[in-house]
């Protein structure tokens, strides 16, 4: 029902075009035994995904992305009822056709955190991150040997120097002006990152969008997206924590650390920020505000400084 897709041109036709998609997605329900349940697609999200019916979501990952659909319903299945935050119940995972995967799973209750940020009292996004870092401690502190199979790199170190090697030339592809892009390769090579760090499992994209919250009350009521999980460094997995979810404000960031239980280190925050697989530095320069001192040493205090409670 739904065609091979290997290539971004294939990607855009084929997922933009949502009277194919949906067919696909009803196909698959009626293979799934449901048969005739609504769906609704979500706007949101990098993989086409369907509400279906009022319970259960449905996520498509396309031959490009197959291994993806792997990884996803592998950890979900691994993280259920594991964290102090709920993660969705895999309800079914495996191949479709043409090369396309799925996710069948749990639909959260809530509003997308990102989307009712604005609306919160400061002290319940204070109280909100700290349940985030509470999260964050868990999910780290968890054995990652039995999801080896599926989540790389594999070699902490090699994937260090793999990203290194390409940092510069991913940063100019962005846009980064030539001022930060000549800054790069120097701040790198004076930040000590291990190269052989204690294996956490990683969710790799901490952002407010990937939290669910319930209004009434304003708690978290889910963490979702696990695709991009990784096993490697923990302090990985502040890059997204300092862009999307405390956006330099120095005290959301340290009440999420202090309840993680540990400081990350400015600098090694923003050099992994550099080496992320997703990484964008021109894009975060223009969603956050930089310090009036234009260097990286600079931006690191500003985006991951933090500084104690209380100040």
């Amino acid at each position: 029902m739904l065609p091979v897709v290997e290539t971004d041109e294939e990607w855009n036709t084929v997922v933009e075009d949502e009277k194919l998609m949906r067919a696909g997605a009803e196909d698959l329900c009626a293979r799934l035994g449901l048969a005739g349940a609504p769906l609704t697609r979500f706007p949101d999200g990098s993989q086409p995904v369907y509400a279906v019916g009022d319970g259960q979501v449905l996520k498509l990952f396309p031959t490009s992305a197959a291994q993806d659909g792997v990884t996803e319903g592998r950890v979900l299945t691994h993280l259920h009822g594991l964290l102090p935050v709920p993660t969705p119940r895999v309800d079914g995972f495996g191949p479709y056709e043409n090369g396309w995967r799925y996710v069948l799973m749990s639909r959260l209750p809530g509003e997308n955190l990102a989307h009712v940020w604005d609306r919160i009292p400061r002290p319940d996004r204070e109280r909100i991150v700290t349940e985030i870092g509470e999260a964050l401690a868990v999910l780290h502190s968890l054995d990652p040997a039995p999801l080896e199979d599926v989540l790389g790199p594999g070699d902490w170190g090699a994937f260090l120097d793999r990203q290194c090697e390409n940092a510069v030339a991913r940063q100019h592809r962005h846009g980064l002006a030539d001022s930060w892009l000549e800054q790069i390769p120097d701040f790198l090579a004076s930040v000590p990152l291990p190269r052989a760090p204690r294996r956490s499992l990683l969710h790799t994209e901490v952002m407010r969008q990937h939290f669910l919250v319930d209004p009434d009350g304003w708690r978290l009521t889910g963490l979702f997206d696990f695709e991009p999980a990784m096993i490697g460094d923990a302090a990985y997995d502040f890059v997204g924590v300092g862009l999307f979810v405390t956006r330099g404000d120095p005290h959301l960031l340290d009440r999420l650390t202090t309840a993680y239980g540990h400081r990350v280190d400015p600098s090694q925050a923003l050099a992994y920020t550099l080496l992320h697989v997703y990484s964008n530095l021109a894009w975060y320069l223009r969603e956050l505000e930089g310090p009036a001192e234009g260097t990286l040493p600079a931006l690191a205090r500003a985006w991951f400084g933090g500084y104690p409670t209380g100040q």
